[in-house]
């Protein structure tokens, strides 16, 4: 993989937040449900969510700013810089060190084959077959033949909150490629394209892979959220615009009476205190409803004469010149 700094465009010493920003607007811009007609779309969100996971988790920041790990998050080889160490001529004990920045596997691959690589590494002893031969029966830091799979790789899904769930259970459905389906744990404060890692989740291995979940918001029906608040526009007939009064209005967790006063006229919302979405904390934000004046179905004679006598009598523009130009 790129240099994950340079995937999500930010310098090397850019600061969390700034770090977070940045994969948060690309991870929206070319997130798979909002590019569908992209192809490549899929393989560039990928991509940032890697690069996100080494540059946007603290210790692993570190470790690869350190050069301990690559950029896929894989641990570098030290050595190879000819052989330390106590013992004399074919003593090991202080093993390999690797000079130059090529990554370990691909220098041992070039010199003695996938065999002698993975032996130096301590993760596999070789079979009959490999490429360059040798090694039959030998594994390091094991007495006897053994063998030792590689890690399963990681697989990816998006997986949509119900708002509902995240003032009720706490918990979101996720279905993975294989057709299994678990609960998780919606984060506090989760935002929309914030990822959790389901661990042994992931392709068969040993060990297996994880799972890694985009979370985005499930579209509702009524309600739109902004931040840890909620919009909703709520249907208004004429006589409650005019006149005013008391209307139920939905929630998260059933409804409630709200007071309208006489004379709305759509442009401005009213505030149902503590009833969006929670933050970090656990402090819920609003729900902002805004009245929409819906007229009755099919023609109404005594409506239009009412509406005709109105015109005559109380007439008024709601609409200012830069309308009219």
């Amino acid at each position: 993989m790129r240099d994950p700094y340079e995937v999500l465009g930010v310098p090397k010493g850019a600061d969390e937040a700034t770090i977070k920003k940045a994969y948060r607007k690309l991870a929206k811009q070319h997130h798979p449900d909002a590019n569908k007609n992209a192809p490549r779309s899929k393989e560039r969100f990928a991509e940032l969510t890697s690069a996100y996971e080494i540059v946007g988790d603290k210790d692993k920041r570190r470790q690869f700013d350190a050069g301990e790990i690559d950029a896929d998050g894989k641990p570098r080889f030290t050595g190879f810089e000819g052989f330390s160490g106590a013992g004399g001529p074919g003593g090991m004990h202080g093993g390999f060190r690797q000079a130059g920045g090529r990554a370990n596997d691909d220098i041992l691959h070039d010199i003695f084959g996938e065999t002698f690589a993975n032996f130096a590494n301590g993760t596999a002893r070789s079979t009959r077959g490999n490429r360059r031969g040798g090694f039959e029966g030998f594994s390091a830091g094991a007495a006897g033949p053994s063998a030792t799979a590689g890690k399963g790789a990681d697989v990816m899904v998006t997986a949509r909150i119900r708002l509902e769930d995240i003032v009720g259970s706490g918990k979101v459905r996720v279905t993975l490629p294989n057709g299994k389906s678990l609960d998780a744990k919606i984060p506090a404060g989760f935002e929309p394209g914030q990822q959790i890692r389901l661990k042994g989740q992931g392709g068969d291995g040993t060990p297996p892979g994880d799972a890694i979940a985009i979370l985005v918001y499930e579209p509702h029906a009524l309600f739109r959220p902004d931040g840890t608040n909620l919009r909703l526009d709520l249907p208004v007939t004429l006589d409650e615009a005019v006149l005013g009064g008391k209307v139920r209005v939905p929630t998260l967790e059933g409804a409630v009476d709200m007071t309208i006063p006489a004379g709305v006229t759509g442009s401005k919302a009213f505030r149902l205190r503590g009833k969006g979405l929670p933050d970090k904390k656990g402090v819920r934000g609003d729900i902002f409803v805004t009245p929409r004046i819906v007229l009755p179905d099919g023609a109404d004679a005594g409506l239009e004469k009412l509406m005709e006598r109105w015109r005559e009598v109380r007439p008024y523009d709601v609409r200012g010149p830069e309308f009219s130009s």
